[in-house]
């Protein structure tokens, strides 16, 4: 299994952060916009389609607000399994810390899925100091 790792520094703080990423399906709205196109909530479920065409059915498997982290599986695909969380820690006054892990099979699909998380974590982190 690859495990794909993305640690931002974000000019904000972790409440500021917390509040717009535990926003499950606004993710298009509120912390990505442009990376992804369309966010839909469809039976318990978001679908997600990114600006390269991509489209991924997730679900949420859960929140945890004392931590500030939630956790979401990929459904479907060819990744599989396909899982990943976000959590926010404290880093100082007006900054914070946002970890994003991916886990998946099969091997191959890690780099064309760390691009993708790269250029989602370049806007989010643009997003999200913006909003300041």
């Amino acid at each position: 299994m690859a495990t794909i790792y993305k640690e931002l520094s974000i000019e904000l703080e972790a409440a500021q952060v917390w509040d717009r990423l535990r926003d499950f399906y606004a993710l298009r709205e509120r912390l990505v916009p442009g990376f992804v196109t369309e966010c839909r909530a469809e039976a318990g479920a978001r679908v997600v389609t990114f600006d390269n065409g991509l489209v991924a059915r997730e679900v949420l498997l859960g929140t945890d607000e004392e931590h500030r982290r939630l956790s979401y599986a990929v459904l479907g695909g060819r990744g599989t399994p396909h899982l990943a969380s976000a959590q926010v820690f404290d880093d100082r006054a007006g900054r914070c810390r946002l970890v994003w892990i991916t886990d998946v099979l099969p091997e191959e699909l890690a780099a064309p899925i760390a691009a993708m998380m790269d250029r989602g974590a370049a806007v989010m982190k643009a997003t999200l100091e913006a909003s300041s």
